[in-house]
């Protein structure tokens, strides 16, 4: 890949005011050494759930078995890929036909619904995924699907379908994306998860390159 091109920060910054699923574990911070204060060093101690912010899932976190976040190939999370933007009701799941004939040609696809704009804020009604369309962009080659949304499920889902699509076409998650502002089209995308052994999901600091 060339060296050459913009890069798009495609994170959402992550606070204490950072929404999480309700009943989830916010962020808190606990400064224990601070330079301000005439400590020698700041130092803080961090404590939330990994699925805050951008972040990818691993498949233990919505399939007996599965790999968990540091199993992850992690090819899965750099390489080229697709913005596919949406216009979907409230409350309604992203289907094959909501991609317009649009034709899917890379291995990463990201899904741009503008359903949870606000980070600090809780949608309940974001868009979740339909479970075909998983399956569609499955046998088109897709290896990884990314949502600007707190998950590929909608909020208020028991059994998760679009997860199990995901797992028994084991296909990876990124969830959380801002892509504000980003454009349908080619890009180059840098996403890596944190190495948490045994862990069910990490956040990322996701970039796109322009191509």
């Amino acid at each position: 890949m060339s060296g050459r091109g913009e890069f798009r920060d495609i994170t959402r910054s992550i606070t204490e005011s950072t929404a999480v699923f309700p009943g989830d574990t916010t962020l808190s911070r606990e400064i224990l050494c601070d330079l301000e204060r005439g400590d020698n060093i700041t130092l803080s101690t961090m404590r939330s759930t990994v699925h805050l912010g951008t972040h990818a899932d691993g498949p233990n976190h919505y399939g007996k078995g599965g790999r968990s976040v540091e199993e992850q190939p992690i090819d899965l999370y750099v390489g080229h890929c697709q913005v596919v933007r949406v216009a979907v009701d409230p409350g309604r799941r992203v289907g094959v036909a909501d991609l317009r004939g649009t034709s899917i040609e890379l291995p990463r696809v990201l899904i741009a619904t503008d359903s949870a704009p606000d980070t600090e804020r809780w949608y309940p009604d974001f868009n979740g995924l339909e479970p075909d369309l998983v399956d569609h962009l499955a046998d088109a080659g897709v290896r990884l699907v990314g949502v600007d949304t707190p998950s590929v499920d909608a909020a208020d889902s028991k059994d998760l379908p679009a997860h199990s699509r995901f797992f028994a076409r084991d296909l990876a998650i990124i969830e959380g994306l801002d892509l504000h502002g980003i454009e349908e089209g080619r890009y180059e995308l840098i996403a890596l998860p944190l190495k948490l052994r045994g862990f069910d999901g990490s956040p990322v600091r996701a970039i796109l390159r322009t191509i």
